[in-house]
């Protein structure tokens, strides 16, 4: 039985060097059977100029590294794709198959031969410019950031204000590193509060320190995208309905994770954006499994285990997943189990390391109906046995935003079926969190946003309170606050909250917009104005501000400054139905009725339903008569 058991292992060795040209057993070699397996699965990172450590693209670079080859794709060590096998489907996956890898044990083995030249097939080509061509637009810090000589990763972020003069839609994102061998991943966040430039003024030089970044706004823009880059991936190219938008005002914040290389060196990236003409039809939403505020691990223990869920309360599509840990994660579970009590797999990693951690985009997006409970599991191994534990011995690690702290994240990016099932999905995912931190201020101000766009107001204002009680220095939850306020016909109460959003942060536009606009529907035009001067003097291109300060003229009667506003508002937004409508007010003031039906009549075109719209037009047009 032993030597049966041997002689068929030696045959199906045989068969696994077996070439497929005739069935005869030949030698695998370089050109015929080795450049095809490295120019799919090594050469987008092993390239000239790439972040691998040596190029794999010619016969003499691969022949240099055979047997290295040979061992670490038999260790399937490489090519790195940490997703087990069956547990989810993935666009890119890097699986070597058991007949490849011995194809490259068999090559190394007999000496790296290279075979026919003519059948070598051609190689990729890259670039150490813009893979995507010359993009719309480049952001580029104006320093650059030095990364020290020693010490452990360093987490950083440049903001990039974005410059745009009107709303853009991004179709692809590429981004240029500066110097790939320092940088080990980058995500992009998009920042419309102006809190990233808040935290790069406090700290010298370019940019700010910090892992996780949580960034505070006043409304909520549920439309999310993995914006992700590692070494090796190609350009962000998003599907032709689901262009991100990006606004006037909108800063990028690169945040990156930085290894040091043994000597300061810096580093200057890019992002390069690509606009495409076509808004967004479909919008999609990353959804966050998380549970940081269980993670306190003994040492030694290897099973730590954290868990969290989510119950949709609407039914989606997942797109991808991006799982994320520090240097303890050992497993990690992506489910979903159906209300029929069916599950399926979204991800699973059962030897997980940081340093390949990546965003997985399904190969076919997974149809979930309403019911469906999301579910992460992750495993951390906190014991002397874990190669990758930073600390000698173990020590207790909490969950915190350094590299030697821990984080049990699961990202799932879903694709809602109607736009209002987004604010749904973050009212559920709010509440999710309040049930794990009771009080938490981020869960308050996000979940009281939701309420306020829901107009569901005195549920937002008690939510709002809470989370201003939780921390009264937050000018942006003061001032989403406030306009909750304003909304439920408590303009007094919400005059203050925008004066004390100012009082903490006097250059906070929006709480001066939103006062200005708050005093002027008072009736006090004098006060407003001010403010509004000071919007639109910092905003030139801001329609809406520049409407409401020709408003404010108007009502003083400083009529020919009212115009001047009105008609730059109207070169910004032609369909502002208010600044026609206020036009044609100042125009008949002025006896000017054939300018005054013209106004009138095109702020009717915009808004046909607005009796006060139609009343003025029908006065001018009887006085016009007349």
């Amino acid at each position: 039985m032993t030597r049966a058991r041997r002689t068929a292992t030696a045959m199906a060795l045989a068969a696994l060097a077996t070439c497929c040209t005739g069935g005869a057993a030949t030698q695998p070699t370089f050109t015929g059977d080795v450049a095809p397996l490295l120019f799919k699965n090594c050469a987008p990172c092993h390239h000239p100029g790439g972040p691998g450590p040596f190029a794999l693209i010619s016969y003499e670079d691969a022949r240099k590294h055979a047997r290295q080859i040979a061992k670490v794709t038999g260790r399937r060590y490489m090519p790195p794709w940490p997703p087990d096998a069956g547990h989810g489907r993935f666009v890119g996956e890097r699986h070597l198959t058991d007949a490849e890898i011995e194809t490259l044990r068999a090559w190394a083995a007999a000496g790296a031969p290279e075979g026919d030249p003519l059948r070598m097939p051609a190689a990729p080509m890259y670039s150490a410019g813009w893979q995507l061509g010359t993009p719309d637009l480049v952001l580029r810090e104006a320093e650059p950031f030095v990364v020290p000589a020693e010490g452990g990763d360093v987490f950083w972020n440049l903001v990039l204000p974005s410059t745009v003069t009107g709303t853009r839609y991004v179709r692809a994102m590429e981004i240029l590193p500066g110097n790939a061998r320092l940088v080990h991943h980058a995500n992009v966040l998009l920042d419309t509060s102006g809190a990233g430039r808040a935290l790069d003024a406090q700290s010298p030089g370019p940019g700010f320190p910090g892992m996780d970044l949580t960034l505070a706004s006043n409304r909520f823009e549920p439309d999310s995208h993995f914006l992700f880059w590692k070494p090796g991936t190609p350009a962000l190219v998003e599907r032709p309905d689901m262009a991100w938008r990006l606004e006037p005002g909108t800063d990028l914040i690169l945040n990156m994770h930085l290894q040091p290389s043994g000597r300061s060196e810096p580093i200057q990236p890019a992002i390069g954006l690509y606009f495409s003409e076509r808004p967004a039809t479909r919008v999609p939403m990353l959804l966050q499994l998380e549970h940081d505020g269980a993670l306190d691990i003994p040492p030694g223990d290897a099973q730590f285990e954290v868990t969290d869920a989510l119950v949709l309360p609407v039914p989606v599509e997942v797109l991808g997943v991006y799982p994320h840990a520090h240097y303890l994660g050992k497993i990690v579970e992506g489910t979903a189990k159906l209300p029929d009590g069916s599950v399926q797999w979204l991800i699973r990693i059962s030897d997980w390391d940081m340093k390949w951690q990546g965003v997985y985009q399904l190969a076919d997006p997974l149809s979930l109906p309403k019911g469906t409970v999301l579910s992460m599991r992750w495993i951390f191994d906190n014991s002397s046995s874990n190669v990758r534990n930073p600390h000698t011995p173990p020590q207790r690690v909490r969950g915190g935003n350094r590299a030697i702290d821990e984080m049990a994240h699961l990202w799932v990016q879903v694709l809602p079926a109607r736009p209002e099932d987004r604010l749904t999905l973050q009212e559920a995912l709010m509440r999710a969190r309040l049930v794990k931190y009771p009080g938490d201020f981020v869960a308050l101000a996000n979940l009281g946003s939701v309420l306020e766009s829901q107009g569901r107001l005195d549920e937002a204002i008690a939510r709002l309170q809470q989370a201003v009680n939780t921390r009264p220095d937050s000018a942006v939850v003061r001032n989403t606050l406030a306009t909750s306020l304003r909304a439920a016909n408590r303009p007094a109460d919400a005059l203050k909250e925008f004066e004390r959003a100012l009082q903490i942060d006097p250059a906070y536009a929006d709480a001066e917009y939103n006062l200005g606009t708050t005093l002027l529907a008072l009736n006090r035009p004098a006060e407003a104005l001010p403010f509004l001067r000071h919007v639109t003097a910092a905003h030139p291109d801001d329609g809406a501000a520049l409407s409401d300060l020709g408003a404010a003229y108007a009502m003083l009667k400083r009529f020919d400054q009212a115009a001047t506003a009105l008609e730059a508002s109207l070169r910004i937004n032609p369909g502002n139905a208010q600044a026609h409508y206020n036009l044609g007010l100042i125009a008949a003031s002025r006896r000017e009725m054939p300018r005054a039906v013209r106004e009138f009549e095109q702020a009717a075109r915009i808004d046909p339903t607005n009796r006060e719209i139609a009343t003025a037009l029908a006065e001018a047009r009887a006085a016009l008569k007349r």
